[in-house]
């Protein structure tokens, strides 16, 4: 297969659901794709693996610089944690970043907890998702329609519930990049 001609932002902080930020990022480094992590801070971030911190990971650009360069990217993946999203979404500047997506059409993929950044984004509503079932009903006062299903597109916005999906996940997210930008996905 040809090789995945991309560059994608993987935003995450502190807290990240370790396996949902490093299987992605290596399947799509495999399938030939460029991918920066993007952070609140230059630095390391730290996963969180089995109930306690697991490895870290180099930040390549803060969001900042990323926002600066926005259109470099042709996708992005926001993994889950319980802690991640909830520390991102209380930042103007990743909700910004993660809007830009939406508004250029491109795709945008969450697992786990990472639909909740999507919420204070307002880029849901009427939406097809999934998640972690325990902010399915966040997911529906914010006007989305959720699906407890292993993963579920809903035009370029790839979602899945934990981290038992992500073969999944990470397919349907190669297949999206490939297809490129979207029509339907200018929600923002």
């Amino acid at each position: 297969m040809k090789p995945l001609e991309a560059t994608v932002a993987v935003l995450a902080t502190n807290g990240y659901e370790q396996s949902e930020l490093t299987e992605p990022v290596n399947k799509l480094r495999e399938a030939g794709a460029t991918v920066h992590i993007i952070a609140p801070d230059s630095g390391s971030i730290r996963g969180w693996k089995d109930g306690d911190w697991g490895d870290s990971v180099e930040v390549d650009r803060t969001i900042t610089e990323a926002q600066a360069r926005a259109d470099e990217y042709d996708a992005l993946v926001l993994p889950g944690g319980v802690m991640n999203p909830d520390a991102l979404r209380m930042r103007e500047d990743a909700t910004t970043f993660v809007r830009e997506f939406f508004k250029a059409g491109k795709p945008v993929s969450a697992i786990c907890h990472g639909p909740q950044i999507l919420i204070d984004c307002g880029v849901i509503e009427g939406r097809e998702v999934t998640s972690y079932p325990s902010i399915k009903n966040d997911l529906k006062n914010a006007g989305a329609r959720w699906v407890d299903k292993e993963v579920v597109c809903d035009e370029a916005l790839t979602t899945s519930r934990t981290p038992a999906d992500l073969p999944a996940f990470i397919k349907k997210t190669i297949e999206e990049i490939r297809e490129g930008v979207h029509a339907g996905q200018k929600t923002a």
